[in-house]
């Protein structure tokens, strides 16, 4: 039953979201699409950590492990791999990893993840973009 309502929940989320960059991002309202938005990083935020982590630490960060804040995640595009209606769908997301303490910004990222039903949630495509000099406080 768990299952279902976190299927139904990422469903909802993810036909909300438009296919093109979502304006949301840098949003200073709040809005029914910006709250899905932030439901949807919330739910994601733990997967989309352990992949930066195990792309980060300890090949470009030695000394912590990136963190990744939900209001650091940009959506790009989202899409039904399987026609309309089809639960195979991808979702692919900027994100900017940054130190955990002073939310100092590490890199940057764009990450595509397929989600099916289960819920499964899969990496698909990681590409770093790039690497910000990292200068403790």
């Amino acid at each position: 039953m768990k299952k279902m309502l976190i299927t139904f929940i990422l469903f909802l989320i993810l036909t909300s979201i438009q296919t093109k960059t979502v304006s949301s991002y840098n949003s200073t309202q709040d809005s029914e699409e910006l709250r899905l938005q932030d439901m949807l990083m919330l739910m994601l935020t733990p997967y989309i950590d352990k992949d930066l982590n195990s792309y980060y630490y300890p090949n470009i960060l030695k000394d912590f492990s990136a963190n990744v804040a939900p209001w650091k995640i940009e959506v790009i595009e989202t899409k039904r791999v399987n026609s309309f209606r089809g639960f195979l769908l991808q979702i692919t997301f900027e994100i900017e990893p940054t130190d955990g303490g002073h939310h100092i910004p590490v890199g940057k990222d764009r990450m595509t993840y397929e989600i099916s039903p289960g819920p499964e949630v899969k990496l698909i495509n990681h590409t770093h973009l790039k690497t910000y000099k990292y200068l403790p406080e």
